[in-house]
């Protein structure tokens, strides 16, 4: 548990425009049986926007939402999932050279889905270690692209999008505030994004394009089904204990739930049954329009939520991230005063 108050100041989301399943089906890039599974509407495309520039559009929005001048953040973190562009690159430098502009530390942080999360998480820590500390940035960026990467079959039952998310946040003051940010780590379960593959010496020594499903049978044929679903459960019900302790709360209390924008199979299993939650009261019907954004479904579905005025004040909302790793995060985001870029 973190110590000390933190504030949401401001989000930002930066989407390309959205690609219709149907039409993917019907070219055959989507298989017929993965559409059914997932529910899926539509999937956010990049016509050829970098992740980090997404990443840093998502941030100027958030910075100019927040009010917030270079001198005011004193950390910029950004998390992704996939290829950020080049080689031995700081993308975080990138982001806040493009959207901030100042000199304060700077750091990328790599926990696959779960970055974003994670990310608020250290900002937290990081903020309350030091009295002068006063507010940070949290950014995502990702597109999921060939050659590496199909968006349709590199992870059955989860379709990608790309795009890119921000968070402003502040020990000061803010529209919402953070009441709790709990994080979980399973690392007997990193092998399940591993497999039986021997350790490459260059990026796509196995494999031209990405298959997490290969990695996963190989996972479980070693360890069994039913031992890894119990661990999985497990952590996730502990993560979301606790967040709750530590904000106080019970899970009746949550208004809404950002969830992450996986494929209705995969929600159904693991938040609908699992925690009762109603998919109305859900991102769910926003999530199928635009895939999943890798680290950036937590912050891009908060901000979903707060710009169509779905959150007002009084209300809590509880934040779900998960990442190969494995790890868990929630976070109990109770909303103060309704924004003002809030569209109604």
């Amino acid at each position: 548990m973190n110590g000390g108050e933190l504030y949401i100041r401001a989000t930002g989301t930066w989407l390309p425009p959205a690609e219709r399943i149907a039409d993917a089906v019907a070219d055959g890039r989507c298989d017929a049986a993965v559409a059914r599974s997932t529910r899926m509407e539509s999937v956010t495309v990049s016509a050829g926007e970098p992740a980090p520039e997404m990443a840093a559009r998502a941030a100027r929005t958030a910075l100019e939402r927040a009010a917030a001048e270079p001198g005011d953040i004193d950390l910029v973190l950004h998390a992704s999932f996939y290829y950020q562009g080049f080689d031995l690159w700081a993308p975080a430098s990138y982001v806040q050279r493009e959207a901030v502009g100042n000199q304060c530390p700077a750091l990328e942080v790599r926990q696959v889905s779960n970055g974003g999360m994670a990310a608020l998480d250290l900002a937290w820590a990081y903020l309350t270690a030091d009295p002068a500390r006063v507010a940070a940035l949290v950014t995502t960026g990702d597109r999921f692209c060939p050659p590496g990467f199909d968006r349709w079959r590199s992870d059955p039952g989860t379709v990608y999008g790309d795009g890119g998310t921000a968070l402003v946040v502040s020990r000061h003051s803010g529209f919402a505030r953070v009441r709790s940010v709990a994080t979980v780590s399973a690392p007997d379960l990193e092998g399940m994004h591993r497999g039986d593959d021997p350790f490459g010496p260059a990026p796509f020594s196995h494999r031209e394009v990405v298959d997490l499903e290969a990695h996963k049978r190989d996972f479980l044929a070693g360890h069994g089904v039913a031992p890894t679903v119990a661990r999985v459960a497990a952590a996730q019900e502990s993560v979301v204990k606790q967040a709750l302790a530590d904000a106080g709360l019970g899970l009746a209390d949550i208004d809404r739930f950002v969830l992450p924008h996986l494929g209705h199979r995969r929600l159904h299993v693991a938040y609908f049954a699992k925690f009762g939650i109603d998919p109305e009261r859900s991102t769910w019907s926003w999530s199928r329009t635009i895939g999943h954004l890798g680290a950036g479904d937590p912050f891009a579905g908060l901000d979903h939520l707060v710009s169509d005025g779905a959150l007002g004040p009084g209300d809590t909302c509880l934040l779900f991230g998960v990442g190969a790793g494995f790890s868990w995060s929630c976070a109990v985001v109770e909303i103060l005063n309704p924004p003002p870029w809030r569209n109604r």
